[in-house]
């Protein structure tokens, strides 16, 4: 039987505890779920496609994906990009963790992931069979790997990768044969850098997708989190061998979904003003944690990895005294740091940096 660790946000109920009985209240900045409204342009646009009486394709409608193809000619800098290169998929926590079953990798088959990292990259090796490797130097990879996934915004550090880094690791993939995933999610949310490329980027590949995919969501930019509302694009053919076994699995995003999917990504206004909302949440709260002697690191992406120099969990006990919950760094690999959301409410992120100030 395939045992798997206890999910990590199960584990923070006495921190929780701690810090909901502070005189204040309960200021919940351990996960990273949206709390600003979905833009009424997507409500509006699911509403318009709930006569859905036909099952919706695995591979996603003609509109969402040509509104894939567009988006990443028009944001990403990717062109040519043909329907055969992308997929819709349900939320991308479930690509992350199925990708490596949906490639064939099993026992004997190694997959590579960042050495701090979000949990779900470890957890899809170990559903397959195989095994997961934290590592982030491609000289340290092993000769067993099949899949390498890469995470730039980092969730949870904030680092981008920038091109020479996506080139080394594309060069090192293709010496080997391996696939290389890189998962995206918070690239249009850049603070302290001027970008965060695609792995699929001209100036990566050389024109070349082989063996490479991105994956992407709509969760942060678009408030759609409730939507599960993502996609997947690079390598035709890795895209198609995983689009094989999906329709196995009946694995589909809902027709609505799809549609309000497409108008999203043809509707830049909407991302520039959530990304404004998350930058001024950044201002306040950044400067308050440095001023209580906490290191942070925010490249870029909706967290602040911060650290005091003490054990992460003493750091959670500590902020929980304050009525502030984060998630610990162990979650992710890391017993220094404490990751610190951004996604929580404008009164409620004030109230964390008066908080911190003391």
């Amino acid at each position: 039987m395939l045992r798997l660790p206890d999910f990590p946000w199960d584990t923070l109920a006495d921190a929780k505890a701690l810090a909901s009985a502070h005189p204040g209240g309960l200021v919940d900045l351990s996960v990273g779920s949206p709390v600003d409204p979905t833009p009424e342009l997507l409500q509006r646009a699911l509403r318009e496609a709930t006569d859905a009486h036909g099952y919706p394709t695995n591979w996603g409608t003609p509109e969402a994906r040509r509104a894939i193809v567009e988006w990443f000619a028009r944001v990403r800098g990717v062109p040519g990009l043909t329907d055969e290169s992308v997929l819709v998929t349900v939320g991308s926590k479930e690509l992350v963790a199925g990708l490596p079953q949906q490639l064939g990798l099993g026992p004997g088959d190694a997959v590579v992931h960042p050495a701090v990292a979000y949990p779900t990259y470890d957890i899809g090796a170990r559903m397959a069979g195989a095994t997961p490797v934290p590592a982030d130097d491609p000289g340290t990879w092993p000769e067993s790997t099949r899949l390498v996934w890469l995470n730039s915004p980092s969730n949870p550090t904030g680092a981008v990768l920038g091109v020479d880094a996506l080139r080394r690791v594309v060069r090192a993939a293709r010496e080997r044969g391996v696939v290389v995933a890189s998962d995206e999610c918070y690239a249009l949310l850049p603070w302290e850098v001027d970008e965060a490329p695609s792995i699929l980027d001209p100036r990566v590949t050389d024109g070349d997708l082989s063996g490479l995919i991105a994956v992407y969501s709509l969760s942060k930019q678009s408030n759609l989190a409730g939507y599960r509302a993502a996609f997947v694009a690079g390598d035709a053919a890795v895209v198609q061998r995983v689009l094989a076994v999906r329709k196995h699995l009946g694995l589909m995003a809902p027709s609505p979904v799809q549609h309000a999917l497409a108008v999203a990504l043809g509707d830049a206004s909407h991302v520039d003003e959530q990304r404004e909302r998350y930058r001024a949440r950044r201002a306040l709260l950044l400067p308050a944690l440095r001023e209580r002697g906490f290191a942070v690191e925010s490249e870029a992406g909706l967290y602040l990895w911060a650290t005091d120099g003490t054990d992460a969990l003493a750091q959670v006990d500590a902020l929980a005294r304050l009525g502030i919950l984060v998630a610990p760094g162990t979650f992710y690999g890391d017993a220094t740091h404490v990751r610190v959301a951004l996604t929580a409410s404008d009164d409620d992120i004030a109230e964390a940096a008066a908080r911190l100030r003391g």
